[in-house]
């Protein structure tokens, strides 16, 4: 069952040499996101991918096409699709004065439900930080909060913007551990990243985004089997970087 569906969505902005003139940040993508599943959105920066997430949830208005979580239109009932999807941004800013779980009971009451702190800082593996304030957590730590923030409301799709970005290898590691627990448990997560390890690991499917458009979508063994140049025996033996190299003729990176 599709929990998320999306259909030649369409974002344009004005050229900043030429106000007068609009170019696509998102450039009439569609696909389908399984209810459960780990559906990544790779590619490098400036390819549309947060300018995609922002539409689903609701931060940026749509241009052209739809899209519908859990049957509710995004446009047309944004305040209802707010009360059932989480969402961690790219960098978040807190009160600083206040403690992890004194902010996490105020979120709460953004969604006017009641919220038991420890329960949610015990899912991110920040018990010991309840009385912390935010700037004495680590990088990591700060992620991992973001993301307890993201699930005061029990959404039924979690997205995640980049979420491992400018973090050590062990703090990464932690941090996809936590997000194949959420999903374990049901939750259906959206996440974008250019990072291609992260995608292989966490994802069940991966969709390639290149200069606004959707080139290529599948399983990362299956985009490794097809698109890889030189197509490996066995499906672990490539990686999406040699996806990307094929289809674009230019690497992740660039």
């Amino acid at each position: 069952m599709n929990i998320i569906e999306v259909n030649k969505l369409l974002k344009t902005y004005p050229k900043p040499e030429n106000k007068k003139e609009f170019f696509s940040a998102v450039d009439g993508i569609s696909f389908n996101i399984k209810e459960g599943e780990i559906y990544g959105i790779l590619g490098p920066n400036g390819a549309g991918k947060t300018s995609t997430l922002e539409m689903l949830e609701g931060l940026n208005d749509i241009d052209g096409g739809s899209a519908s979580i859990d049957g509710l239109d995004v446009s047309t009932d944004p305040f209802k699709v707010k009360q059932i999807i989480g969402v961690q941004l790219q960098s978040n800013e807190y009160f600083d004065r206040i403690n992890l779980s004194e902010l996490l009971v105020l979120f709460g009451k953004l969604y006017s439900q009641k919220t038991d702190p420890l329960e949610l800082l015990g899912k991110v593996d920040l018990l010991d930080k309840s009385k912390a304030k935010p700037d004495e957590l680590s990088g990591g730590q700060k992620q991992r909060f973001s993301i307890a923030c993201a699930l005061v409301n029990n959404p039924k799709v979690l997205f995640l913007d980049e979420p491992t970005t400018g973090l050590d290898p062990q703090a990464k590691r932690n941090l996809w551990n936590l997000v194949r627990e959420l999903n374990d448990a049901g939750m259906t997560i959206v996440l974008t990243t250019h990072n291609m390890e992260e995608a292989e690991y966490l994802c069940n499917r991966i969709a390639i985004m290149d200069k606004g458009k959707l080139i290529a979508e599948d399983t990362p063994q299956k985009l490794i089997m097809k698109h890889a140049s030189v197509p490996p025996k066995a499906p672990l033996h490539g990686n999406i970087e040699d996806v990307f190299l094929a289809l674009t003729g230019h690497e992740l990176r660039d």
